[in-house]
């Protein structure tokens, strides 16, 4: 119970913080609460937050199909514990506690959920990394080294490689798992991600789809929300910002939810100020955006973690009833 009340506190408290107590997401936070009610950016921001069940409900279905690969598990049950996940989150490391949420839901095979955690983790980072350097290649060719073939083909080259290098572990797994026995200090996380050679090539390929389509979600929320904001770059040009503004967001550890927000700021910022957008709209689009997709579903997800009931007391030989 008392570690339920100082996650809740720690929530609460973040919530509170980025939501209210900081000037930049308030005046954000306001200006979109007015944009919803009344303007011309009402349409696309209401658009944008029907869209926030969508983008999680993918995420649920990409943990259900992986999660019932190691027991029988329930839709229901999968988005529960993504919206767990998502509060524990919220006040973890890297988002840690994402680990901690959805394995609580799991009566067996708890060791194993971390490999599949891990994998559906992964999968979103391969969608973003390949949609990513895509668009901070048109960047970097158009503004850095126009003028420069050689260059530019060479970054070609090494965007191709870098892209067959984040998919090569998804489809050859146990490679993976013999590099991990290589090295030393990676050995122990060998266990933890055993059970990935176990999903079938087609499981992999339905759990990147869905990882696609939610990461199409949060493309089409982004540029919502900048519609919304009055921000008009170009649709192309436009898709590529957002593309490397999620890249580099994903690339930078973080200690919490909230620090994510500085990063994704500043790296949008910068890209759609090189297509001439003033910082404000990108701004206040982009913690729109966080606020849309963590900050409410982290406080909505509070209402499960506080039934928790992981330790309840059970008959002898009998599984923990979650």
């Amino acid at each position: 119970m008392a570690g339920k009340l100082v996650i809740t506190g720690l929530t609460l408290g973040l919530l509170y913080r980025s939501v209210f107590a900081d000037v930049a997401t308030a005046a954000a936070w306001r200006q979109l609460l007015a944009s919803a009610l009344t303007g011309a950016g009402r349409g696309p921001v209401l658009v944008a937050l029907a869209l926030v069940p969508v983008n999680w409900g993918l995420e649920a279905w990409k943990w259900w199909r992986l999660a019932r690969h190691l027991e029988p598990v329930s839709f229901r049950r999968s988005f529960r514990a993504v919206l767990v996940g998502l509060t524990l989150g919220f006040v973890t490391p890297n988002r840690v506690g994402d680990y901690a949420g959805r394995i609580i839901e799991l009566k067996s095979r708890r060791l194993d959920a971390l490999g599949a955690v891990f994998l559906g983790r992964y999968c979103q980072l391969v969608v973003t990394v390949l949609a990513g350097t895509v668009g901070l290649l048109y960047f970097l060719l158009t503004f850095y080294l126009r003028g420069y073939p050689a260059s530019g083909l060479g970054l070609v080259v090494a965007t191709l490689l870098i892209n067959l290098a984040v998919l090569l572990p998804l489809y050859r797994s146990r490679l993976l798992l013999a590099a991990l026995s290589l090295v030393r200090p990676l050995r122990r996380f060998r266990r933890y991600l055993a059970v990935m050679p176990t999903y079938s090539t087609r499981s992999i390929h339905i759990i990147l789809a869905l990882s696609g389509l939610r990461y199409a979600v949060f493309c089409g929320q982004f540029g919502l929300l900048l519609l919304a904001y009055d921000a008009r770059a170009p649709f192309g040009p436009g898709l590529a910002a957002i593309a490397g503004t999620f890249l580099l967001k994903s690339l930078v550890p973080s200690l919490n939810a909230l620090a994510d927000v500085g990063v994704r700021e500043l790296s949008a910022t910068h890209l759609f100020g090189l297509l001439h957008e003033p910082a404000l709209p990108v701004l206040s689009a982009s913690l729109s955006l966080w606020v849309l997709n963590i900050a409410l579903p982290s406080a909505a997800g509070l209402l499960f973690v506080l039934r928790l009931k992981v330790f309840r007391k059970q008959k002898p030989d009998q599984p923990a009833a979650l």
